[in-house]
């Protein structure tokens, strides 16, 4: 390792000797293994994230597009207040349809340390939020721990909520066991073709379904307060794409499969064809309300009980919030 690079590392500890209350023994240890040689999600770069960049484009350093209140995420999660959202740049999928691609493919964003992270969590707090909602945290997750810690001890009480695509490893997620309160991935496909072709993600299906359960076994299913605000478990979403309707269905089945009753699944209508899917000929148009209800008859078909149904006319990008 280079001199530099340690210095890096030594520089992080003492910083966070004080904000986190572990050793700076045991927190070299934990960026040595995990950004060293960076195999946090299933893409397993195996780079030096303080010299170089993976899949994720993303460094050491946290890199955020947005801290605000969200009112457009499902009911149960915004309500009336809003969500306290924080989208994260760069992703660890390179999905040709993003919406958000400006930030999760572009550059877009303001890097910021971990213990302004934890006042981010804070200032929403303040502001009202029901929530702090992570969005796309995949490969930052050494570091939102960490800064998820610290606003905990300054104070942080509302529930966590971990927004993300799916394509997560179990040694990841066990980094945030006993931080998160709930779960909301997505289940985007069940056919590894339309991963790769779409996603650029090998083997997703499996990655995706072994994280899903590893969530539900860490949060279980859903509790809600008084007011019908999600407090603590798993929901999974899942976006319908133009002439995948068997794809969904097979989502849907696994889950009736592998998962209670009781666990919700969001099922979305907003597909809009944006960035490179507009010159794609399979996925360049919207679904058509005749795909999106086939695929709900079958959700009640095959005994699903617990699902939230999008309007038709979410397919746009309205709601893609203004990037700082």
């Amino acid at each position: 390792m280079p001199p530099t690079t340690k210095f890096y590392l030594l520089f992080l500890c003492i910083n966070y000797m004080t904000y986190d209350k572990i050793s700076w023994v045991k927190y070299m240890n934990l960026l040595d293994k995990y950004l060293v040689k960076c195999e946090i999600c299933p893409n397993k770069c195996g780079i030096n994230r303080f010299e170089t960049m993976g899949v994720c484009k993303a460094g050491t350093l946290l890199k955020i597009a947005l801290a605000s209140l969200h009112h457009w995420e499902e009911p149960c999660i915004s309500g009336e207040a809003g969500s306290g959202t924080v989208f994260f740049s760069h992703c660890n999928l390179q999905c040709v349809f993003c919406q958000n691609y400006k930030i999760s493919q572009g550059d877009l964003g303001r890097e910021i340390r971990i213990e302004e992270l934890a006042e981010e969590y804070l200032a929403l707090q303040n502001k009202g939020a029901l929530n702090i909602n992570l969005v796309s945290a995949t490969h930052y997750i050494p570091q939102v721990a960490a800064s998820l810690k610290i606003a905990l001890e300054k104070g942080l009480t509302i529930p966590i909520v971990y927004n993300t695509n799916g394509y997560e490893t179990i040694e990841g997620l066990s980094l945030l066991k006993g931080l998160i309160d709930v779960y909301l991935p997505d289940l985007k496909y069940y056919d590894d073709k339309y991963a790769i072709d779409y996603s650029r993600a090998k083997d997703y299906f499996n990655f995706a379904t072994q994280a899903i359960l590893e969530m539900y076994r860490q949060v279980g299913a859903p509790v809600y307060d008084e007011d019908g605000i999600i407090k603590r478990g798993l929901m999974i979403r899942h976006l319908l794409l133009p002439g995948l309707q068997e794809d969904s269905k097979n989502v849907l089945k696994w889950i009736r499969d592998n998962l209670p009753i009781e666990i919700p699944i969001s099922l979305m209508a907003q597909y809009t064809p944006v960035y490179k899917a507009i010159n794609m000929e399979n996925i360049n148009r919207r679904i058509t309300e005749e795909e999106y209800d086939n695929v709900i008859d079958y959700f009640f078909e095959i005994g699903l009980e617990h699902g939230l149904a999008q309007d038709y006319s979410s397919a746009t990008t309205y709601y893609t919030p203004e990037w700082e």
